[in-house]
């Protein structure tokens, strides 16, 4: 693979995650540069008077600063790609969200923990003010999520990889399980575009908080004329950040139940379905169910219908919407063994759920009881090879087709892709 270029950058940038991904989904070979915080390189200097980062240099000596100018570029090099969106008005759309969390949501969740951080001078109303600030912006955006899967269409796109980097900060360091649950359509959509493939490869694992890890207090100052009697306090205040490793490492204990996943007793695939849910994020849908039916092995995987048998008491679209968010989030256990899209169909007061899945192995029970609520659906074993049964896959997942049920023919409303 020739070299693409170089991203001088910090590790965990928040406005560079979004670059990094997109340069390994595009199969672009991109150097990361660290630079150290106040002290830029001559290299960068050169080509970013400023030292700041994100900054690219190309391997053709093409060099661009700007975080969301970058992360466009880099996307771009992909022609096919969907992250850009499909009209104009998409674009435009993607372009508005990057620079609202760009402008309105990260320089106010950086005035909040950088002085808690010790980075900036402490100053606690200054930091009420940021806090309030981080709360309005991120309220926009909470409001926009409950009718909303992502930022921009039924996709992810490169507004929902850029924003989730920002908005990561603020889950790092504040939101923890009570404020999550006053703000469940933002949660929701962080933690369903970090564990897409294109962005958990890129990132850590993902860990909720309990707690705010930060809190407006002053940081503790280290006084410089206390030595070797002070430093091992420094040490103690260091080591349980040093222990998270340790955490790390116990929690194959934790997750040692993991192999008792009954699917982990079938013979390997050679096909990973991470294959087919990278492809199926960054291509068109015609072109991702022709690789779908060319690649994927059904002597390993399955594909089934799944309806929902209480139809007659769906209500409002966005409401069975968010039942379809809530089924998917019971599913996570099983989340490397299926891919799959269901929708809602109908208007308000009128409406079926519907969707398809693929699955590892040839029975569903094992994949999908980890949800105590699959009994609420009917799944259907679909032939591969016949042609029917294939367009019923094809319509469930392009979501953008009518259903028929019972001989009443349905419109696509709203829906929602497992990956």
């Amino acid at each position: 693979m020739a070299p693409f270029g170089k991203l001088f950058t910090r590790e965990l940038n928040p406005r560079s995650t979004a670059i990094l991904a997109v340069a390994k989904a595009n199969g672009l070979d991109l150097e990361t540069v660290e630079v150290e915080a106040g002290n830029p390189s001559a290299e960068l200097l050169k080509i970013n008077e400023l030292g700041k980062v994100p900054t690219f240099l190309g391997a053709d000596g093409y060099s661009l600063t700007e975080a969301m100018a970058i992360a466009i570029y880099v996307t771009s090099q992909n022609e096919k790609t969907t992250l850009l969106g499909k009209t104009k008005q998409d674009y435009a759309a993607i372009l508005k969200w990057m620079s609202f969390f760009n402008t309105e949501v990260l320089p106010p969740l950086g005035g909040w923990y950088r002085p808690l951080l010790g980075m900036d001078p402490y100053n606690k109303k200054s930091i009420d003010d940021s806090q309030k600030a981080a709360q309005k912006a991120v309220g926009i955006v909470e409001k926009h999520l409950l009718l909303n899967t992502y930022l921009v269409g039924e996709r992810i796109t490169l507004a929902d990889l850029f924003a989730a980097g920002i908005i990561a900060r603020g889950f790092q360091f504040f939101y923890d399980k009570e404020w999550r649950s006053e703000h469940p359509n933002t949660t929701r959509w962080f933690e369903t575009v970090y564990n897409q493939p294109i962005y958990s490869e890129v990132s850590k694992p993902l860990e909720f908080l309990d707690t705010p890890k930060l809190v407006n207090v002053p940081p503790k100052k280290s006084e410089p004329k206390t030595k070797k009697a002070e430093q091992p306090k420094a040490q103690k205040k260091a080591e349980p950040k040093a222990a998270a490793p340790a955490a790390a490492e116990e929690e194959p204990a934790a997750a040692a139940p993991k192999p008792k996943h009954p699917i982990d007793a079938l013979p390997r695939s050679e096909y990973p379905l991470d294959e087919w849910k990278r492809f199926f994020s960054n291509n068109p849908a015609d072109a991702a169910m022709e690789y779908f039916w060319k690649t994927v092995p059904f002597t390993d995987y399955s594909i089934w219908q799944v309806d929902y048998k209480y139809n007659d008491e769906l209500r409002l679209v966005f409401m069975s919407n968010n039942l379809i968010g809530g089924f998917n989030n019971r599913l996570e256990a099983s989340r490397k063994y299926l891919f799959g899209a269901a929708s809602v169909y109908g208007e308000n007061h009128n409406s079926v759920i519907s969707g398809a899945f693929v699955i590892r192995g040839d029975e569903y029970l094992p994949v999908f009881d980890v949800a105590p609520d699959y009994e609420s659906f009917n799944f259907k074993k679909l032939d591969p090879n016949n042609p029917e049964d294939r367009a019923i896959v094809e319509a469930r997942w392009k979501m953008d087709q009518p259903i028929t049920v019972d001989g009443k023919d349905y419109p696509y409303a709203d829906g929602k892709v497992f990956k």
